[in-house]
């Protein structure tokens, strides 16, 4: 069984464009979590494991490396974790394979994977670094939009923001706090926070 793996970073972003190269036979695993989460710790990467136990997959094709993840350690130990398995992981954009056709490891794959994946980590840190960066700028300009200590936000309002409708839906479904925080990518307090206002009270 091929695998195709598609992962976004929020539940708002689009997955066509990692859907469309995808074979028309592929078992498509879905996750919505940041690329920080190490991959056998996602929801997908789970269902994933689930497979290689089994012995039910034979190919794990991803969009390009940073879709596997932005962390190089974890990148590299899911690489390693696959390969110990005689299963190819094959980046679509990038047009690079772990293994070939005898199931060898190919060096040049390997070396140009490390290197991709230090950019795919670098990229993350600047991401973080231009966001800190931006709030603090719009802090010091006193246009910071966030909200004033002391006032409340309107609960409806609260719940039905898109990500927190989507917190609700997994705590309706018996998620934990930490695993729907890792999926959406929020903090664990507004996961606790919508528990408090949505499960007691019919408000969404």
């Amino acid at each position: 069984m091929k695998v195709t793996y598609i992962r976004v970073s929020s539940i708002l972003q689009n997955t066509d464009r990692q859907l469309a190269k995808t074979g028309k036979d592929d078992v498509i695993i879905e996750d919505r979590v940041s690329g920080s989460v190490p991959f056998f710790e996602r929801p997908g990467g789970k269902k994933i494991l689930e497979l290689i136990h089994s012995n039910s997959i034979s190919e794990l094709k991803v969009h390009q490396i940073d879709r596997l993840g932005r962390n190089l350690l974890d990148i590299l130990n899911t690489i390693k974790y696959f390969t110990e398995h005689q299963i190819p992981i094959q980046f679509i954009t990038q047009g690079l394979k772990t293994l070939d056709d005898k199931g060898h490891e190919n060096p040049i794959s390997k070396m140009i994977i490390s290197i991709l994946g230090i950019v795919s980590e670098m990229e993350r840190n600047n991401i973080r670094e231009r966001q800190l960066e931006g709030i603090a700028i719009a802090k010091a300009k006193g246009k910071f939009l966030g909200r004033k200590t002391g006032t409340t936000e309107d609960v409806h309002k609260f719940l039905n923001k898109p990500t927190n409708k989507k917190v609700l839906e997994y705590l309706r479904k018996n998620y934990t706090q930490r695993e729907i925080a890792k999926i959406l990518g929020v903090s664990i307090n507004t996961v606790g926070k919508v528990k408090k206002l949505g499960l007691s009270k019919a408000v969404v």
